[in-house]
């Protein structure tokens, strides 16, 4: 079985939010809400900056707080590649995940239920990328299988340097920025 995750080579990413608009699009996406966005981080100091744009979204980690606590099984890890995902009609919009995620990548539908990222699993299953990587037009998004040594994603952890967000949190998250 699959362990999805994603590659992002923030050397490429320009901040167009053509992932943001995918998603919204893909997802029926109500206005005003997203599961993904473009964060800048500049680092440093004068003259000696640098700066990192990058798309963030759930980080579908090995360790999920949201999972463990949520108190009706509505965010679990689906056994399809190994993601975390909300099962909209068991969920009670307690908001206990929205709490525990550290990356702050869950929002509540205004139809009560918390939302976010799915990787797109309705497209992954027919063979075809999550919709933000289908659409970046520097390509600097990539999918695959964690666990499949000779996936794309495998070889760019191999041979570029690389960072996750908040490792310190303990989650193991699976999105992965190129550096």
């Amino acid at each position: 079985m699959p362990r999805f995750g994603m590659v992002i080579d923030t050397r490429k990413c320009v901040g167009c939010q053509d992932c943001v608009v995918a998603c919204q699009a893909e997802n029926d996406v109500p206005h005003g809400y997203c599961r993904d966005w473009i964060t800048t981080e500049v680092r440093g100091t004068f003259p000696q900056l640098s700066m990192e744009i990058r798309t963030e979204r759930c980080n579908h980690c090995d360790n999920p707080p949201c999972v463990s606590c949520c108190p009706t099984g509505a965010s679990h890890v689906e056994d399809f590649g190994r993601t975390v995902q909300v099962t909209a009609n068991k969920c009670i919009g307690c908001k206990a995940c929205i709490a525990a995620c550290p990356y702050d990548a869950r929002y509540v539908h205004p139809k009560g239920y918390v939302d976010k990222c799915t990787f797109c699993l309705h497209r992954v299953k027919d063979a075809l990328d999550p919709a933000c990587v289908s659409v970046c037009p520097t390509h600097c998004m990539y999918f695959g299988d964690l666990d499949d040594a000779k996936s794309v994603i495998n070889g760019l952890l191999r041979t570029r340097k690389h960072h996750t967000l908040l490792p310190e949190a303990g989650t193991k998250p699976r999105i992965f920025y190129l550096t």
